[in-house]
Order: structure tokens, then sequence, then C-alpha cells
């Protein structure tokens, strides 16, 4: 009967190695939607942080225009903060792509000076812009024309990145239960390999825990390097990404990157391990006769 235990060991270690590769596998496609929901994140967050918002000026005055300047510079929601004379507006009116010729019309340049700002991406939305408004309207209205930017615009990408971020979501949940499912499926065919093995410790005398003890503890060793291997081939895809689109380092939270692979890590620990002890209390309660 040792000689069979030993047979089934025998057989039932390179289970372990399948094992290991196909969870890793799933980890990966796990952490390659779980990267791509990132980006959209940070593509979205960036996106609106290039709204630009305009305070246009009445006053000439440049204690006034430095003391709101000062002002804006001092708030949560604001970000680089310029003061924008009428040379300057000309410039951003050309780049933006329009090129009238004013000096064959007009002797003087009719655009009016601003201090301009991009709020951070949590306040670009239109409640947040509206209170911004009111906040810096009225307490320097008497010296501002109006305060304007894209309304257009951020009630249209609040509502796309809105829908696009339920629907990543509701794939997000729909994989991981996908992905949990093979991995526990996955551990437990590596495990049905080793029910003899199981049976006959149990048989010979072996407690349950004593049984149960070294196959978790290799269910932990198994999820770490499943996750390993997987959070490796991920950064590689990541860099090679990286390299075909430059954007995409610009936009990167290593922060969340970090997140990401910690979660991969628990994943493929956790489910290794509560498949592991699963399978063997399934088997130490099963009759010999049921395990053929």
């Amino acid at each position: 009967m040792a000689q069979f235990g030993k047979a089934s060991s025998k057989r039932g270690k390179p289970s372990y190695i399948y094992s290991i590769v196909g969870v890793a596998l799933v980890l990966l496609i796990m952490g390659i939607l779980g990267w791509i929901f990132l980006n959209f994140k940070s593509a979205g967050s960036s996106f609106k942080e290039d709204i630009r918002i305009s305070a246009y000026l009445r006053t000439t005055n440049k204690d006034t225009i430095n003391q709101i300047q000062q002002y804006i510079s001092a708030q949560p929601y604001a970000k680089n903060v310029q003061y924008i004379n009428k040379e300057a507006a000309k410039t951003i009116w050309s780049k933006e792509g329009n090129n009238e010729d004013w000096a064959q019309i007009l002797d003087y340049n009719p655009l009016p000076e601003s201090i301009d700002f991009y709020a951070r991406s949590n306040y670009v939305n239109q409640d947040s812009l509206n209170k911004i408004s009111a906040d810096i309207v009225g307490k320097f209205g008497s010296q501002l024309d109006e305060l304007q930017y894209p309304k257009l615009l951020v009630n249209n990408l609040n509502e796309r990145s809105g829908k696009l971020g339920l629907i990543f979501i509701v794939v997000a949940v729909v994989l991981c239960t996908i992905v949990i499912v093979s991995i526990d499926n996955t551990i437990r065919l590596a495990m049905f390999s080793n029910r003899f093995l199981i049976k006959t410790m149990q048989m010979v005398g072996a407690t349950r825990g004593f049984i149960a003890r070294p196959m978790d503890f290799r269910a932990i060793l198994n999820g770490l390097i499943s996750s390993v291997i997987a959070i490796v081939l991920l950064l590689i895809l990541i860099q090679w990404a990286e390299r075909q689109f430059p954007q995409l380092s610009m936009i990167r939270d290593t922060r969340l990157t970090l997140i990401l692979f910690g979660g991969m890590i628990l994943i493929g620990v956790g489910i290794s391990l509560f498949s592991t002890h699963r399978s063997v209390i399934k088997y130490l309660k099963m009759s010999l006769d049921d395990l053929y």
C-alpha cells in the first residue's frame, strides 16, 4: 500500500506544473483586463484635466490680477494657473485654428486678458464647475467679465465615461467570475490525481490536519509561483505596449498598478488554498470505492 501511495504521489507531481501554468495564464488574462481598465480610467482623468477654464478679466490692475491668480492657485481644484495677456491669447487663438489677420481689419487686439487654469479630474463635472464659477465670480465679480469652459464637452465626456465605466465594471465582474471558476477547476483537477494518496494516508492513521497541512502549504507556494509568473508576463506586455504607445507611460499610475499586482497575488494564493483544502476534505470524506 505504501508503494501504491508513492506511485500515486509520483503521478500527482506533474499535475502541479500544469496547475501552476494554468493558474498563471488565467491570472494573466485577469491582469490584462485590469490594466486596460486602469488605463481607461487614467486616460479619462488626463483628458478631463486638459479642459481649459478661462476667467476673463475686466480689470487691468496688475495687483488685482495677481490677487485673483493667487486665490485660484490656492484652491484644491485648480492646477496650472496662468495669466494670459492679449498677445498670449492671440497665440492660443491661432493654435486653435483661427488664423484671421486682424491687422487688415482692426488696429488693435480684441481678445480679452484672462486667467486660465485646469480643474482636477474629480472636479470636471457640471455641478462642481458651476460651484467653482459661482465662487470665483462671487468673490471677484467686479473685476471679471465671465468664467467660461466648454459645457457641452464636459457633459458629453462625463456621460460617455459613465457608460463606458459601467460596461467595464460588468465585463470585469464576469471575467473575475470566470477567473475564479477556472482556477478552482484547475486546482481540483490537479488534486484529483492525488486522491489515492490522500486516502492512503488516512487509512494508515494520519489525521486530517496532518494530511491537509503540507498540501495547503503547497497550494500557497503554487499560488505565489503562478502569481509571479503572471505578473512578470504582464510587466513584459506593459513595457511592450508603452514602447509602442508612449502616451501610456505618461498616464501610468504606479500605485494602482501595484494594487493590481497585489490583487493578482491574493486571488492566485487565495483560490489555490481554498480549492486545495476543499478537495482534500472532499476526498477524505469519500469511501475508497467512490474514488474510482
